[in-house]
């Protein structure tokens, strides 16, 4: 069953600010669990919105409007993700679970989603 961790953007993550070197360690030692577990199929951080473009399809049949970045709530950006490939949703949970704060400074927020694999599957 595959899943997604999404990190959810902050303030700090918006303004392009490197984490510190002992969250920077905790996230390698978390990736490296990931892989040695064989449950990681990807992992990756993402710029700033400031680097993004949100397409809006708001008539359906009509072309998107394109705004670029930056967007003013953090709140409705990511800043990266990891997909992980477990045997349960309980195990996607536990995972979740032992995932560090990925910004730090009290900021993070990850969700976790089930990616949805093809018809027929749950």
């Amino acid at each position: 069953m595959l899943f997604m961790l999404v990190v959810k953007a902050s303030p700090t993550s918006e303004a392009g600010t490197l984490p510190s070197l002992e969250l920077m360690d905790a996230m390698s030692k978390y990736n490296k669990d990931l892989i040695e577990a064989g449950v990681r199929v990807m992992a990756k951080g993402l710029y700033p919105s400031s680097h993004a473009i949100r397409l809006l399809y708001a008539e359906p049949g009509k072309k998107p409007v394109a705004t670029e970045g930056p967007f003013a709530n953090p709140k409705e950006t990511i800043s990266g993700f990891i997909l992980m490939d477990v045997e349960s949703r309980e195990a996607a949970i536990e995972w979740a679970m032992r995932m560090p704060d990925p910004i730090g400074h009290g900021e993070g927020e990850v969700e976790l989603h089930q990616v949805f694999e093809g018809p027929g599957e749950e």
